[in-house]
């Protein structure tokens, strides 16, 4: 299961990365168009790179098990399903696969974001909270955890210690997942030691908005600063 990746290069010396992770039924190319026709432009920094991965095609339950782009397969859409162990073992996979190839390529893990949308960004979740907590964040936009997540449970008998700091947003007349889900998932994190911000948004549905883009790219910025030395070395 190897994502199909549709990248935004740095303009300059790529020193960070952040891994942009589609919703179900959608692909990486198309959430990139879609940050693009929100805000009149591309994702774009000098020093990051911007990675839009497309999860591999698999049976979906939701759809009667037809084939869809999704990262895992669930039950149903609900905070109070369980989920598949064995369908989120084989995305784990695929996400440290994609991490580790940045590692690789010369940058660390506090130098690299993961987030979301809707299902993506569930995956997010799970990945800077259960799979790999050094990352230098998480956001997720429109999503949720489980109510039995191992993402709580991995926290939870975990050792003390620092988390990506968490953004997350939410769209206060979304009807596929309700604001609520959000919020207790949320909460239910920050309970759990993870710090963050929970941003709603008036008069959304279950989509991308140009404010949160917005805040979303500053807030980027803010935990992927350029490299000092980079910067003297262009004075």
């Amino acid at each position: 299961m190897k994502p199909a990746l549709t990248t935004v290069n740095a303009t300059g010396k790529h020193t960070a990365s952040v891994i942009f992770f589609h919703g179900s039924g959608d692909t990486g190319p198309n959430v990139m168009e879609w940050v693009r026709f929100l805000i009149g432009r591309n994702l774009e920094y000098p020093h990051i790179k911007i990675i839009y991965p497309t999860a591999p095609k698999q049976k979906y339950t939701p759809l009667d098990g037809e084939l869809s782009n999704v990262w895992f397969d669930r039950k149903s859409v609900n905070i109070a399903a369980s989920e598949s162990k064995k369908s989120m073992s084989q995305c784990y996979d695929a996400v440290n696969q994609l991490i580790d190839e940045e590692v690789a390529s010369g940058i660390p893990l506090n130098r690299i974001i993961v987030g979301g949308f809707s299902m993506g960004g569930a995956l997010a979740l799970h990945t800077g909270y259960h799979l790999r907590r050094s990352l230098a964040g998480v956001f997720a936009h429109s999503s949720f955890l489980n109510r039995g997540s191992v993402v709580y449970d991995s926290l939870a008998n975990g050792k003390a210690e620092t988390f990506p700091e968490l953004r997350m947003y939410h769209g206060e007349r979304d009807t596929l997942v309700p604001k609520d889900w959000g919020l207790e998932t949320f909460e239910n994190l920050t309970k759990l030691g993870v710090k963050g911000t929970f941003h709603p948004l008036r008069n959304t549905l279950h989509e991308l908005k140009t404010a949160s883009i917005t805040d979303l790219q500053q807030w980027i910025h803010e935990k992927l600063p350029p490299l000092e030395n980079h910067v003297q070395n262009k004075l």
